[in-house]
């Protein structure tokens, strides 16, 4: 197996730089979000510099701020803006070389989830799933959601700044799918975002591997029809166990219509592997940091979810 990267972690005073992976910001509300999340993250006791690009419509000048920032000396860390549906139209503009001669931090979730796991394929970086600025930081404060104010900030602070690994901290309650141990490295994300690179160089390698799975907006039929994809492509005979995380429309809107653990569950029932329902990241909650690429374990029965190795230095 390949060693792990790992990045340099965040000190109080470092200055952090924004990007936008996926699609750009535009729009008042939007940039008013992204201001309270520049400020949110101020208050953490961090600089903050804009990419040039956040707002452009070009996909090749979005990467530039991504490659300009893993470059650039005064950049501790990278953190993604937001999601959106772009993310793939970055990939061919990103310099790989550059990103695995300067390992810094990045952040971000959503169509991120493209972004991290491409990283993280092509140079063997840990990078981080994670709350990005205007979507997580800069727009709770206005929706009667959980706010990042504890959870979400403290486990920012925790695995960025302090470096702590161990037992990943509930925000919600846990549940336990289907019951059982395992590790192995962590991979994953959005489910639909995942099954964008799934036929790419840039596809993760599942062999042996925890996948973390979560959604904003999902139906039954695209659950399965998401899943059938990935079972058709040998996924679930790779894997050790999934953690399901937030799924915002299901559990919210249609909260007594059947889930996405349940109906993984009945798609993986010939496999056996653990399921961990854990609500500690996602869309419109309080997000943890995860490390993707890094060691993890995971106990269904006892509803844990732990970090293994360490993934900043």
């Amino acid at each position: 197996m390949t060693k792990l990267v790992l990045p340099q972690r965040l000190r109080h005073g470092d200055t952090i730089g924004l990007v936008s992976p996926s699609d750009p910001v535009t729009g008042k509300l939007h940039l008013d979000e992204l201001e309270k999340g520049i400020h949110f993250l101020n208050n953490m006791g961090f600089n903050v510099e804009l990419g040039k690009n956040v707002r452009s419509s070009e996909p090749w000048a979005r990467a530039a701020d991504i490659n300009d920032f893993f470059v650039n000396k005064k950049i501790s860390a990278i953190v993604s803006t937001q999601g959106g549906n772009s993310a793939e139209l970055l990939l061919p503009y990103i310099r790989w070389d550059d990103i695995a001669a300067n390992p810094k931090i990045f952040v971000g979730l959503s169509d991120a989830t493209v972004t991290l796991n491409a990283i993280a394929k092509k140079t063997s970086m840990a990078v981080f799933h994670g709350s990005d600025v205007r979507y997580c930081f800069g727009k709770y404060p206005m929706k009667e959601v959980p706010s990042p104010e504890n959870y979400g900030r403290q486990e920012f602070l925790d695995r960025l700044v302090g470096g702590k690994i161990g037992e990943v901290r509930k925000a919600r309650p846990r549940k336990t799918v289907r019951g059982g141990k395992a590790e192995g490295r962590l991979i994953g994300g959005n489910l639909r975002c995942l099954l964008k690179i799934i036929k790419t160089d840039f596809c993760p390698d599942f062999q042996d591997a925890i996948l973390i799975l979560e959604a904003l907006r999902i139906t039954e039929d695209q659950c399965a029809a998401y899943f059938s994809e990935l079972k058709s492509h040998g996924v679930f005979n790779q894997i050790k166990g999934v953690v399901v995380g937030f799924v915002y429309s299901m559990q919210v809107e249609f909260p007594d219509e059947p889930q996405m653990e349940d109906i993984l569950c009945e798609f993986t029932d010939m496999y056996g592997f653990p399921i961990l329902k854990a609500n500690d990241f996602g869309h419109n909650t309080p997000n943890t940091v995860l490390p993707l690429g890094a060691r993890v374990g995971m106990d269904a029965d006892s509803k844990k979810f732990t970090i293994l190795e360490p993934c900043v230095k």
